[in-house]
């Protein structure tokens, strides 16, 4: 999950949380999980709930999870990740130059942060912002840390905009990838839309009042272009998109340029070197790495987490971290992490699935093309 936080302050800071891997399902010990506001609303839509980083969500629904990654792409579905935050990717990196977490934060108009994280980082998160907030009021600055309650609702597809645009005033041909706004949603005020998501298509992100979230998602399914739709298709559809789970694809032993996530870092920030690891970081951007990670295609059986990557004379290179088939392409797509000298598109590899070995190329990412909404 993600939690949101605002930093507020004259700097301000909101959280909120959603998941961060596909989860197992639930046992007698789901009454001890954490459960979204609309925990209630899934289960009365057959929502099938599974264990995500401490939270109780539906992995699907009555549609199968390739139904529901289909229609995705083609009209638009509805997530519940009550369990994060919103705004442009960002990171928390240590010392050491690892990722403590990848985070979304908006820059708002009302003059705080707006904040995203990954719900099962929610705690080092929070204490890392909490010492810092610290920090800057010994210094004297005039800053707060405010946690959100709010659900989180993610409409995600080609139609999500038309959907969405029934229901609000504002003119959301004026609401870019990346930026958000205030505004009353189907009745229900004081939502944050944020004009993002996790799936590589158009869509965005409304932060409800937890009050309002049975609401908003009824009236949102009330147009037959939406279908609701859980963790599984979620994660399918990331992968087509190129995007990274945390504690699976990034981690604290994974610098941003192994990563490949070099371009979240502003040139500011380069030159200032003033954030954690920027001594390890910022050499890496100007030299070769000794890993990256890469896409991969194969035919045959899936790739999936932990399956050894070889080079095609057979020797151990690396690992694949995550994998899926995909439901567009109709072939198996990966991503994990090679030694940079075969981390070129084309480069021919093996991958070891169910103790055999079978071809691979590294592939550009994303394997779908994103359609991600910009102004023209």
């Amino acid at each position: 999950m993600r939690q949101a936080v605002s930093m507020v302050a004259r700097m301000g800071f909101r959280l909120q949380e959603l998941p961060c891997v596909l989860g197992r399902q639930l046992s007698c010990a789901q009454d001890v999980l954490r459960r979204t506001p609309l925990y209630d609303f899934h289960l009365a839509h057959g929502g099938k709930m599974v264990e995500f980083a401490g939270w109780s969500l539906p992995v699907q629904y009555r549609d199968s999870h390739v139904d529901s990654h289909l229609h995705t792409r083609q009209h638009c579905s509805l997530f519940d990740v009550s369990h994060m935050l919103q705004g442009t990717l960002s990171l928390f990196t240590n010392e050491a130059g690892g990722i403590l977490d990848d985070l979304i934060v908006t820059n708002t108009s009302e003059g705080y942060l707006y904040v995203v994280s990954n719900a099962g980082c929610c705690d080092k998160d929070l204490a890392l912002m909490q010492n810092k907030v610290r920090e800057f009021q010994n210094k004297g600055s005039d800053v707060g840390l405010e946690v959100v309650d709010n659900a989180l609702l993610a409409l995600q597809g080609p139609t999500a905009a038309q959907v969405l645009q029934a229901g609000v005033a504002d003119d959301l041909r004026k609401l870019p990838f990346m930026t958000s706004a205030v505004m009353e949603v189907f009745g229900v005020s004081s939502c944050r839309v944020t004009r993002c998501g996790y799936t590589g298509e158009d869509g965005v992100e409304i932060s409800v009042p937890a009050a309002g979230a049975v609401h908003l998602a009824t009236a949102l399914l009330e147009n037959p272009e939406v279908k609701l739709a859980g963790l599984a298709a979620r994660d399918s559809l990331r992968l087509e998109a190129g995007l990274c789970l945390y504690g699976k694809d990034i981690d604290e032993r994974t610098t941003p340029v192994e990563g490949s996530l070099g371009w979240t870092l502003g040139k500011r920030r380069r030159a200032a070197m003033d954030f954690p690891g920027a001594k390890v970081i910022v050499p890496q951007l100007k030299s070769k790495v000794q890993r990256r990670r890469v896409g991969l295609m194969c035919e045959g059986a899936p790739m999936r987490a932990h399956s050894p990557i070889l080079s095609t004379e057979g020797t151990v290179i690396g690992t694949v971290t995550s994998g899926c088939p995909s439901p567009c392409l109709k072939r198996n797509v990966a991503m994990g992490y090679v030694p940079y000298e075969y981390s070129q598109p084309g480069t021919l590899l093996l991958v070891e699935v169910r103790r055999k070995q079978q071809m691979a190329v590294v592939s550009r990412m994303p394997f779908v093309p994103t359609n991600y909404y910009t102004l023209k």
